[in-house]
């Protein structure tokens, strides 16, 4: 797999956003996602959800929230609240009472229109009589690849028009940022591609040269990021997350966690053709222990995506993982990984309801006081993704904002990443869980032609 423009060792220099070695943003620890209780005798020293992820609809009212909670008072993103510092959900302070029904501890349920095949529900009707129900089958894949992004292909599209465009923006005398904008924000990746190939056709020169030369700093390193076809902005993230001294385990978790299985193997083979070197050998030589073994298991894109969700499956599971950590004096760290690393995650989110009855504790609760460092975040991120993954990525979009400075190539990465996938749910979801929304918090910690740039990709 070859990308024009891109060299094919080391890839881009070093964006100037991203920070010095040694200085990389901290990944969330542990117990400070806002995971408010959930009724049923849970420990508040981990448990509770992520709001109900909604429908393009609108959100739902105050009433559909769950009970009274906030952050666990330890671990956390740097700068996070202590306990009850949560920004209150819509609807005034605290939560209210969460609503009845099937499913989990009040653990909402995915929406029909999640991005990714493994999404849907795993509602379970509280077993009846004590029969666990029989497998039924999911919708079909293909509802789940819905697109929810805020970047649509452009209709009329017209590459050697917008290479035109381009050329007169940063001919002569000073650079037209607001042309630049103007194409880039409303331009799917596919169709920047086309427009990089166009100009170099109509002109002899290289796009990418060329913006380099005319733009810095952030602006250079949002615009660039969206020129990189999404498969090699994936593996650059992840070689330049490992590649020298220090590695920054936050941006390994965030990308290999949450891709689809054919997205892992494209970004696995992109990333020993274009620099190379073999991902697993990278991983083993910059991570170690449970941690590295849960980025391997990652790395095969092998999870089941099969959409039928068995139930009995789900309560062994749920029994094993019991019987590995809170059951037991001591964790075995290879049951939990070889469930949440190879169970479809329709699967995970019934076992994760079926866990919650067994222990009298959510999962996450539980992994909380299993493990601890970047493997805790890892599995808490699997597990966070099969329940609610635009809460995920919005979780993540908050606070490389909040306090004192902006961690930009994590905003960058993940409005550009996501910008074609689901960023219509993470906005509605940043604006349920915050009570700001995501356009307001990016033009109170951005400026200049950047900011311009991230709201148009955004929306407002």
């Amino acid at each position: 797999m070859s990308y024009p423009g891109y060299p094919p060792s080391d890839g881009y220099p070093a964006f100037p956003g991203y920070p010095p070695t040694g200085q990389e943003s901290v990944y969330p620890p542990a117990g400070q996602y806002a995971y408010p209780a959930v009724p049923g005798g849970f420990s508040p020293s981990g448990g509770g959800t992520y709001p109900a992820a909604p429908l393009n609809a609108g959100f739902p009212g105050a009433a559909g929230y769950p009970a009274p909670g906030g952050y666990p008072a330890s671990g956390g993103f740097p700068g996070a609240p202590q306990a009850g510092g949560m920004p209150p959900y819509p609807g005034g302070p605290g939560f209210a009472v969460p609503p009845t029904g099937p499913g989990f501890g009040g653990y909402p349920q995915q929406p029909p229109a999640q991005s990714y095949a493994g999404g849907g529900p795993a509602q379970i009707p509280g077993f009846p009589g004590g029969q666990v129900p029989s497998p039924m089958p999911g919708p079909p894949a293909a509802v789940f690849q819905c697109t929810q992004g805020t970047i649509q292909a452009a209709p009329n599209f017209d590459a050697g028009r917008d290479a035109e465009i381009l050329r007169k923006a940063m001919k002569g005398f000073g650079t037209d940022e607001k042309a630049i904008i103007n194409v880039v924000a409303n331009r799917s990746n596919d169709q920047r591609q086309k427009i990089k190939a166009a100009f170099k056709t109509m002109y002899g020169k290289d796009l990418i040269k060329d913006l380099k030369s005319e733009l810095s700093g952030n602006m250079e390193e949002l615009i660039l990021a969206l020129f990189m076809p999404s498969t090699y902005y994936d593996a650059w993230s992840l070689h330049h997350a490992m590649k020298g001294a220090g590695t920054q385990e936050s941006v390994l978790i965030e990308i290999l966690c949450t891709r689809t299985n054919q997205e892992i193997r494209e970004i696995v083979n992109c990333y020993k053709s274009e620099f190379g070197r073999d991902i697993e050998q990278d991983i083993r030589s910059d991570t170690s222990g449970h941690f590295e073994r849960l980025l391997i298991s990652m790395c095969q894109g092998n999870r089941d995506e099969n959409q039928t969700v068995d139930y009995q499956k789900a309560q062994e599971d749920a029994q094993r993982l019991y019987q590995a950590g809170e059951g037991r004096l001591g964790t075995d760290e290879s049951c939990f990984n070889m469930v949440l690393a190879s169970r479809s995650f329709p699967q995970l989110k019934a076992t994760v309801e079926a866990y919650s009855r067994i222990a009298n504790r959510d999962l996450l609760s539980s992994i909380d006081r299993e493990f601890s460092g970047n493997v805790e975040r890892g599995l808490k991120t699997i597990v966070q993704c099969a329940l609610n993954r635009p809460a995920f990525f919005a979780e993540r979009l908050y606070y490389s904002m909040k306090g004192a400075g902006t961690d930009d190539s994590t905003l960058i990465r993940i409005v550009v990443t996501r910008s074609e996938i689901d960023l219509v749910q993470i906005k509605q979801m940043f604006t349920q869980m915050y009570q700001k929304t995501l356009a307001t918090m990016i033009a109170s910690d951005t400026s200049g032609d950047y900011r311009q740039l991230l709201l148009a990709i955004v929306g407002q």
